[in-house]
């Protein structure tokens, strides 16, 4: 089973940035957990500032995988494009959320993402990629 995990804007700083909010672990530091968790899955990553860029990986994966966890990090909140990617592929699509953003500032109550995600994870830290993945694999055809 493959899985792709996509990361959004700023992603690239956990560990860094805000860690009362973010926490204190690196992505790429928990990524080699994630693989360790699971390795009877093929896992891939990828994070990007840029939305054209988390489109493009959205319109490969979506076709290459059997599963896509995205944090779309702000553009989450703005991005049509990431909306219609995740609607064109057949991939389900998972948006992960490492704070509660329902917790947080008003303008990061709307996702435009969120409607076209077979579902939401939202403010269990990192523990929300691992939790996407089992959603994936207990939807597995075996």
């Amino acid at each position: 089973m493959k899985v792709q995990i996509i990361n959004g804007p700023n992603l690239n700083l956990l560990g860094k940035r805000e860690p009362d909010v973010y926490g204190a672990t690196s992505f790429d530091t928990f990524f080699q957990e994630l693989m360790k968790k699971f390795p009877g899955l093929t896992l891939t990553y990828m994070q990007s500032n840029i939305e054209g860029e988390l489109v493009n990986q959205l319109q490969q994966s979506g076709f290459e995988s059997n599963g896509i966890i995205l944090n779309a990090g702000a553009y989450t909140h703005t991005s049509i494009a990431l909306h219609d990617a995740i609607a064109a592929v057949p991939a389900p699509v998972i948006e992960v959320h490492i704070s509660n953003v329902y917790a947080r500032e008003e303008f990061r109550h709307k996702s435009l993402i969120t409607s076209k995600c077979v579902g939401l994870i939202t403010g269990f830290g990192l523990l929300g990629y691992e939790l996407a993945i089992q959603y994936l694999l207990s939807k597995q055809k075996v």
